[in-house]
């Protein structure tokens, strides 16, 4: 069990070093405000646009969001931003999160959840300015504003993330993840055609051609894990450069305590 603990990055004790509520840069007050701001900006646009849809008579845009993999993936954001900075303000305050007293079970879910959103909102960019859009600038201001935030900032917002905080790369382990998450979201997509009479995105249609349709799927699964690769690491020349480079170790919470051993591996540049 210790070994497939630590194959999927969260090793017992979890988070030893405080990886996943530290900033090489921020101090972690700082960091759980940030994670704050984003988290109620993204909540924001989600119910604005809900609020949007209503009010222009268009209630029913609201309910089909719920079938398209971007607003998926916007709700899980806002919401690893919420419980993210909880666990940022706990650390902050008495030097242990409380992601560090959960079950098991919830810190391997963390850990899988951390990875999700450092690579399906650039997955998502890319489809969307790659596939979906046209190349015609949106109507209306209400509509470039929400594209932006949903297909651009979820981006600029995972970057956050990859380039701020102390986080080690990703587990090659939760690759098999990634690619069950994106099997799970086809079987909604056809669920959706099934119950509500069309595909939320016009490439899943099989009656554009199967061998385009197949086309389009592997090459969305083929750059996820593009995607988690160049992640994987950029994330590690970011460790590289902030400790082993420069000595930028972290900043702790005042009532931090992290054993003798840990911070020497800390010192010698080795990622723990």
């Amino acid at each position: 069990m210790a070994r497939l603990l630590a194959l999927l990055g969260a090793p017992q004790p979890f988070d030893p070093t405080h990886r996943y509520t530290t900033s090489w840069i921020l101090p972690p007050f700082f960091l759980a405000i940030c994670r704050t701001i984003l988290s109620i900006y993204i909540f924001t646009t989600i119910f604005f646009i809900f609020g949007w849809n209503g009010a222009h008579h268009h209630p029913d845009q609201s309910r089909a969001s719920f079938s398209f993999f971007t607003n998926l993936g916007y709700w899980g954001l806002g919401f690893y931003f919420l419980f993210s900075s909880l666990h940022t303000f706990s650390y902050a305050r008495t030097g242990k999160s409380w992601l560090q007293r959960w079950p098991v079970v919830l810190q391997v879910a963390h850990t899988v959840f951390y990875t999700t959103v450092v690579t399906f909102p650039i997955l998502v960019t890319a489809v969307f300015w790659a596939i979906l859009y046209n190349g015609t600038w949106f109507p209306t201001e209400f509509q470039g504003w929400s594209n932006i935030s949903q297909h651009a900032f979820n981006t600029v917002f995972a970057a956050f993330e990859i380039l701020f905080t102390r986080t080690a790369p990703p587990p090659p382990a939760h690759l098999p993840f990634l690619v069950i998450l994106l099997a799970l979201y086809l079987a909604l997509a056809y669920v959706t055609h099934a119950t509500a009479g069309f595909y939320p995105y016009s490439f899943l249609d099989p009656n554009e051609g199967s061998g385009k349709l197949a086309g389009y799927i592997l090459g969305i699964l083929a750059a996820a894990c593009v995607i988690f690769g160049v992640i994987w690491a950029i994330i590690w020349i970011r460790w590289w450069l902030t400790e082993t480079k420069f000595g930028m170790h972290g900043k702790f919470a005042k009532h931090t305590i992290v054993r003798d051993e840990e911070m020497m591996e800390l010192a010698d540049g080795r990622m723990k």
